[in-house]
């Protein structure tokens, strides 16, 4: 079989610590990666790319965020949903105050304004954990969302208490505004998808990632061989809290274009982010994209499927979801609690010692 170790030699430590140590895992991610720049741009239309691709690569960044937080540190959050409204809010406020500044830099500048919050609701953690952790997160997430309400300085003083994302161009393009294509919005979240993912994977695979493992593990044996908590768990919360806000800013700029805080950014937002990476797997990069495409692709199925073959009512097959995602998220946290990415690793590992048993 082709997806075999035999007959690979490495020659450096760099090489046996590379990501995808396989050569079919390397040409197939690259494959990937060639299809989703040169292949999807010229096939998608605008029901694709907003109904599954934008929702795909926005969510998967903030499943990666709050997986760092959860999955790599062992912090429990529940305030995805206000830390998405923060960087929204902020590229808003970026982008009506610098209007020269391309929305590239706005929308990292408001992923390192939302670090700095998760920065500061991120002090709890090192005097409470667990479920005491998860209500001041709740509690960060309320505050927020009533924050962007009460104060009019945050939405322009505008009457509706909407925000609206203005006109921007990449190289002429326009991304943001009524006048955008496609296959430009796509492109660039895609950017912005690969090069956090990358970093991502850098960082928990690092020296970083392994004190967040430990702190995740055992806190206080942690501490005991050296590992600060405070650099360690603060650290979690700016990184995770970047992540999460560049996706608010996404979704508040190319994907809806238009929102409304207590609408988009609600606690419904935080509980969604956490399914995706229980569902995908906790501790995985890839889980959190697993977990994306799941929570994305299921409503698009049961409506085209229940709604539109079968005729069923639009709030019975919502009902149904509802029922599903409930069902897995028990199934896997008692059956399988690394999700859908443990799934996967045992799928090739299978594959790798095929025809012999496992």
């Amino acid at each position: 079989m082709f997806y075999r170790e035999a007959g690979e030699f490495r020659t450096s430590y760099v090489e046996d610590g590379q990501t995808f140590p396989i050569a079919f895992d390397r040409w197939r991610y690259y494959a990937v990666l060639a299809v989703a720049f040169l292949v999807v741009p010229f096939v998608i239309n605008d029901y694709w790319v907003n109904a599954i691709f934008l929702p795909f690569l926005i969510y998967a960044i903030a499943a990666i965020g709050l997986n760092i937080l959860v999955g790599y540190c062992g912090q429990v959050s529940l305030g995805t949903g206000g830390f998405m409204a923060v960087g929204a809010y902020a590229c808003y406020k970026l982008m009506t105050g610098f209007p020269d500044v391309n929305i590239f830099f706005h929308v990292i500048i408001a992923g390192f304004i939302t670090a700095g919050v998760g920065v500061l609701f991120g002090l709890p953690s090192l005097r409470i954990k667990g479920f005491y952790l998860a209500v001041a997160t709740l509690a960060a997430q309320f505050f927020l969302v009533w924050l962007f309400n009460r104060v009019p300085w945050f939405y322009n003083y505008s009457a509706s208490g909407q925000i609206s994302a203005p006109e921007r161009t990449v190289f002429g393009i326009p991304v943001t505004g009524a006048a955008t294509d496609a296959w430009a919005t796509y492109l660039f979240c895609l950017v912005f998808v690969v090069a956090l993912a990358w970093i991502a994977r850098n960082l928990t695979r690092g020296s970083v990632g392994r004190k967040w493992m430990a702190i995740r593990d055992m806190d206080i044996a942690a501490e005991i061989i050296g590992v600060n908590p405070l650099t360690a768990k603060l650290s979690a919360f700016a990184v995770s809290s970047f992540f999460i806000g560049v996706a608010g800013a996404l979704f508040f700029a190319v994907y809806l274009g238009a929102v409304e805080v207590g609408e988009a950014f609600g606690i419904q937002k935080s509980f969604l982010v956490l399914f995706m990476i229980i569902i995908g797997g906790l501790g995985s990069i890839f889980g959190a994209f697993a977990g994306a495409a799941f929570m994305v692709l299921m409503p698009v199925f049961l409506k085209n499927v229940l709604v539109g073959g079968l005729g069923w009512p639009t709030d019975l097959a919502a009902h149904i979801e509802f029922i599903i995602v409930g069902a897995l998220i028990v199934t896997f946290l008692v059956a399988e609690p690394h999700g859908l990415a443990q799934l996967w690793r045992v799928a090739k590992e299978k594959l790798r010692l095929w025809p012999f048993p496992y």
